[in-house]
């Protein structure tokens, strides 16, 4: 089987003892249900940042997936059927945990418009995007801040998740803009650089003349373009906040790896 190969041949033999001994002294991870596809970059970018986070706890991942279809959940969202959208994504939860999930997580902001009617529809636990992001917020203790994402996050104020905190509005037709270039980002997995620049710009426009202190990544696809250190603007990372809470929840009582 080896002829022609001893010295590849020799390594992979040393190598599968440690193999095998690495893995089997690494823990399973709760399994976790990630309701994907709203949209599948921001789904794709969850994936491989719980399993990096995972790996660098020695934990091995216990994950599912259920893939909701965007366009029917911006259908929903866009003709006001929060009843609709709720039972639309409680049957996904429904997946997840048959298929074993102990808790879930909706890695989209603009769906969690229905978040009240769909944690009375189902029984699995949520790991609240929203929850997230308004706990890292306050730790920052941050007096003013606007929002990035659909127009219906932006007129929403986070969907009520913020009360208490200064949230500055954007010009209607920044809102019209920044919702625009979000969802061709959502759709397509990227944005022209003259959109992302128009993106930078209307932050800077904010931080100058609303005396904004940071612009809060509200739409998970944001993250395939910025990040708090790339953003060239102060930007608040909501998807990074929830991905480590995920992978906390999921090493929390680890399991015996299998």
């Amino acid at each position: 089987m080896w002829k022609g190969l001893p010295s590849i041949a020799k390594s992979i033999s040393y190598a599968i003892p440690r193999m095998k001994g690495f893995v089997e002294g690494m823990q399973a991870s709760r399994h976790f249900g990630l309701i994907g596809g709203l949209g599948v970059g921001a789904t794709v970018l969850y994936y491989e940042g719980i399993t990096n986070a995972c790996a660098a706890r020695g934990t091995v991942p216990r994950l599912s997936v259920a893939h909701a279809n965007a366009p029917t959940a911006l259908k929903l969202v866009q003709a006001g059927s929060i009843d609709g959208l709720a039972d639309y994504l409680a049957g996904f939860a429904r997946e997840l945990q048959a298929a074993g999930a102990a808790f879930a997580a909706i890695p989209a902001i603009t769906p969690h418009i229905c978040r009240a009617e769909l944690k009375m529809r189902i029984d699995l636990p949520l790991v609240d995007i929203l929850d997230v992001t308004a706990r890292h917020i306050r730790k920052l203790k941050l007096t003013s801040i606007a929002l990035f994402g659909t127009k219906f996050t932006i007129a929403s104020s986070l969907f009520g998740a913020l009360d208490g905190i200064d949230i500055v509005p954007p010009q209607d037709a920044e809102v019209e803009e920044i919702h625009r270039i979000y969802l061709e980002l959502a759709q397509k997995g990227r944005c022209s650089p003259g959109d992302e620049a128009r993106l930078r710009e209307i932050a800077a426009t904010l931080c100058r003349r609303d005396g904004v202190e940071a612009i809060v990544l509200a739409g998970t696809d944001l993250n395939l373009i910025f990040n708090e250190a790339n953003a060239g603007f102060p930007a608040i990372d909501c998807a990074a906040a929830h991905i480590a809470a995920i992978v906390e929840e999921m090493c929390s009582g680890s399991d015996p790896g299998r």
